[in-house]
């Protein structure tokens, strides 16, 4: 594959749309290349710039792990003039892409260690790149738990995969959602009491958790779980 320039937008084509949350504010677009020599590595954690004729560029975290060499995905919130673009692209049409930008999680680290995933609503794109990058090399990883949350069932992401995710006996998978739903039969509270209510074990470990500021800062206080110096 080529090495191209991250800050000149090269063309990619909207193969697929889904739509994500239950309020339609959240949608995942997959991307290939128009020319699959413009293709690029990169690692869980880094994110791109996506460009709309006449409506600008935004940045948003690469959702897909470079496992799925396929497509590039990428979760977005409807909450502006770019991303209300986005929304209204139809499958088939091109946009820009700038990247890999930003830096990533240090996968070589985590290798022969146990790994805690966390995270809140919107915010478990990247982390869902680094939760399929795992799976794929689940050898080189000891223990692997998930905590992720919600305000309710409707705005988890990717909830088809969960469900997969649910079936697997190599992962730790905790779904919460704020408050009680009619027909949610799983956990019930906000992703930091959770965290301390499973407990994962801090030994060996890292953990990297991805969220709303306020969730970062309760679940990170607790030095019980999470020592200094491993997230």
């Amino acid at each position: 594959m080529e090495k191209g320039n991250p800050y000149i937008p090269i063309p990619v084509k909207v193969e697929r749309i889904r739509v994500e949350s239950d309020d339609k504010t959240l949608r995942s677009f997959d991307l290939s290349f128009c020319n699959p020599k413009q293709r690029f590595d990169f690692l869980p954690g880094q994110f791109c710039q996506l460009s709309v004729l006449s409506k600008g560029e935004a940045p948003f975290g690469i959702a897909s792990s470079p496992t799925e060499e396929k497509f590039l995905r990428f979760t977005v919130n409807r909450v502006g003039v770019v991303t209300t673009a986005l929304h209204y692209l139809k499958e088939g049409e091109i946009i820009g892409l700038r990247g890999p930008l930003g830096n990533y999680y240090p996968v070589d680290k985590f290798k022969g260690k146990n790994v805690v995933i966390i995270g809140g609503g919107f915010a478990f794109t990247t982390l869902r790149s680094l939760a399929v990058y795992i799976f794929a090399h689940r050898n080189d990883f000891n223990e692997v738990s998930i905590i992720y949350g919600a305000r309710r069932p409707g705005l988890l992401l990717y909830r088809d995969e969960l469900a997969e995710w649910e079936k697997r006996d190599d992962v730790n998978l905790y779904l919460t959602v704020d408050r009680e739903f009619p027909g949610w039969d799983k956990r019930v509270g906000f992703v930091p009491t959770v965290t301390k209510e499973v407990k994962p074990s801090p030994v060996d470990a890292y953990a990297v958790v991805c969220g709303p500021p306020i969730m970062i800062k309760w679940t990170t206080d607790n030095d019980k779980i999470y020592p200094p110096g491993s997230i």
